[in-house]
């Protein structure tokens, strides 16, 4: 079973309720363009997560077949596991501030503006793969099999979702041990103070053992100090990749090309212009969030395209259907295209007003054709009829709904901070 899958209804609900508790107090914690993107971010990611699986069952696999200790299928084995699985996270987050190509994978997470529990979905492409690759490996060394190795890990992620909100403040003496809230806050801070601290999950602990520790003092400001200024979640998971790549080809040395991706965050290789920078961060005085006037009346359109695209993810994700690999690329590439078009219609782009009509014709064609396929839906049941009518109304809703020439909202003026 996909243990993603498993949480996934568990975040939702917390999610909606969060959602509703700050509608109803008008604190305005939620930005629509902003939640979508962050939604979008999560379903791309779930596709993801089926390949990481399979990455971990196999290559953790033959490293488990091949050491002569076992560790038992226990609760109090499985709490030993949290407790190093997180002192194992917490280098791993610790090294995705520090390294560029980690930090690539990483920064993802941090790059939204609002902090609430939608954030906690904006999950890197990359970040788990790095995650299982170079680090939780060494949990199959203590003889921890592939299967609790994953099942902790999203445990793990789960226990750190809650962490995402504003609605909770100061916890008192739960902060002494645990991670709250407040202490995550300022990690996701881009305040001087802030930038690069509470790296730990779980355990607040390890950030005071290993002097990364910063309580929430001054009103934290969100987001990266580059920030991707799109609602794109293509470019926001692939920006820092991109800077990489762009500074690799420009270097005019061979050994500088190599280094670059395992050097500290800052560094650029000779012969490459650095900009001059005052001090690292800035606050909410020098923020200018990014907004943009979007396609009218998207926004229920949009919140209907959210919850079908639940239930899409839900068949695409869902390991226990038998699906092959390819039948879960050809649905994994209708949640692609539908993400990218939704932040051509969060960004007022008519140019792309095409793509919608495509993705769903696409989505319509591959969630139909899939489940056909697979004994998972005949053409005369009610499942079939359900889902023509879904995909019919929102064609209908595009067409004829959704202005393509007019658009709503303000656009922000977005300097660069200082």
């Amino acid at each position: 079973m996909n243990i993603y899958a498993f949480i996934t209804p568990i975040v939702l609900f917390f999610l909606v309720l969060e959602i509703v508790v700050c509608l109803r107090k008008k604190n305005g914690f939620y930005n629509f363009q902003d939640t979508i993107t962050n939604l979008a971010t999560g379903i791309g990611n779930q596709c993801v997560n089926i390949a990481v699986a399979f990455f971990v069952y196999k290559f953790y696999g033959f490293i488990y077949a091949h050491i002569p200790w076992k560790v038992s299928e226990t609760w109090y084995n499985y709490i030993l596991l949290l407790l190093i699985s997180d002192f194992v996270f917490y280098w791993f987050h610790r090294t995705g501030h520090s390294i560029n190509v980690f930090w690539a994978a990483h920064m993802p997470h941090h790059s939204s503006e609002e902090f609430n529990l939608s954030v906690g979905i904006r999950a890197s492409f990359t970040q788990r793969i790095f995650q299982f690759a170079f680090f939780d490996w060494v949990l199959v060394l203590f003889g921890f099999s592939p299967e609790m190795i994953y099942a902790t890990a999203a445990v793990h992620l789960l226990i750190a979702y809650w962490h995402h909100t504003k609605l909770i403040t100061k916890m008192g003496w739960f902060e002494k041990l645990f991670v709250s809230p407040s202490h995550h806050r300022v990690h996701h801070g881009v305040n001087p103070q802030y930038i690069d601290k509470n790296f730990s999950e779980f355990l607040i602990v390890w950030d005071k053992i290993f002097g990364t520790y910063e309580p929430e003092v001054e009103e934290v400001c969100y987001g990266i100090t580059h920030p991707p200024r799109t609602w794109d979640p293509i470019f926001v998971n692939f920006q820092f990749w991109k800077h990489l790549w762009d500074d690799m080809i420009a270097a005019p040395y061979f050994w500088d090309k190599i280094r670059l991706w395992f050097m500290p965050l800052g560094w650029r290789p000779r012969g490459i212009e650095v900009e001059e920078h005052g001090v690292l961060g800035y606050n909410l005085d020098q923020q200018t969030k990014f907004s943009s006037k979007q396609l009218k009346n998207s926004k229920p359109y949009l919140v209907l395209q959210v919850v079908m695209a639940l239930g899409y993810m839900f068949v695409t994700t869902n390991l226990q259907f038998d699906l092959s690999a390819l039948h879960r690329v050809v649905l994994s590439g209708g949640i692609f295209l539908m993400i990218i078009s939704w932040s051509k219609i969060l960004e007022g782009n008519k140019n792309w007003y095409f793509l919608e009509f495509f993705r769903l014709a696409y989505m319509m064609g591959a969630i139909i054709g899939v489940m056909h396929f697979n004994g998972l839906l005949s053409i005369s049941s009610w499942l079939f009829l359900a889902i023509s009518a879904l995909f019919g109304v929102s064609f209908l809703l595009f067409a004829f709904y959704v202005k393509k020439d007019e658009l709503e909202g303000v656009a922000s003026v977005h300097p660069e901070p200082a």
